[in-house]
């Protein structure tokens, strides 16, 4: 039996892989300029950078939909913009390399838990405790010469702990948003949350 009129299976799965790729790059696309729009939608904002707003929502989306490795090239790329656009609170280059490429680029392992029910609220905390962790190293090595400081009415001498309550008096209201936008979007967008439309 001739197989010239036989589908070519590897044919097949190479444009249907070739499909997958633009699909996930127009989503990272779309979903960095969300964030970066929504960058500019600031609640909170403190003296010396780091502000409370809904965009890190989008990243973590993504992240979710398409696993750690796109999402951390996703978080890489809202980092330059965040860059680029609002990085008037760098301080040399160590700041712009720990505060905003380095910073937002962890929020991508949120994809670890892609396809979990609850992955969304886990990922959310993994990305911005590790995010966290990142602007908290900064505030050790480069923010020290800001100690002794005041702020929230005290007086702080240990650049340790100044870190800890400067960076954690806005990124765990951040996280908290994040997860709030996760509670309120995950019944109607469950489907999408969960990327069972990109499976078959």
């Amino acid at each position: 039996m001739s197989n010239e009129n036989q589908p070519n299976v590897k044919q097949y799965k190479s444009k249907s892989g070739s499909s997958m790729n633009l699909r996930c790059l127009t989503e990272a696309a779309i979903l960095v300029a969300l964030a970066q729009v929504l960058s500019y939608i600031k609640l909170m904002e403190l003296p010396n950078g780091g502000s409370l707003t809904p965009a890190m929502f989008p990243l973590l989306l993504f992240a979710i939909r398409w696993g750690w490795k796109s999402g951390l090239l996703a978080g890489f790329a809202f980092g330059l913009l965040q860059l680029i656009f609002d990085g008037a609170y760098a301080w040399g280059w160590q700041s712009m390399l720990l505060d905003y490429l380095v910073a937002f680029t962890p929020l991508g392992l949120a994809g670890v838990f892609k396809g979990k029910k609850w992955g969304i609220f886990a990922g959310t905390v993994l990305g911005c405790a590790c995010r966290f962790v990142v602007h908290y190293i900064s505030g050790v090595t480069i923010y020290k010469i800001l100690a002794p400081t005041e702020l929230l009415g005290m007086t702080f001498t240990s650049p340790s702990f100044y870190s800890l309550v400067y960076n954690g008096s806005y990124m765990l209201p951040n996280t908290v948003l994040a997860l709030v936008i996760a509670g309120v979007l995950y019944v109607p967008l469950k489907k999408y949350i969960l990327a069972q439309d990109l499976a078959g």
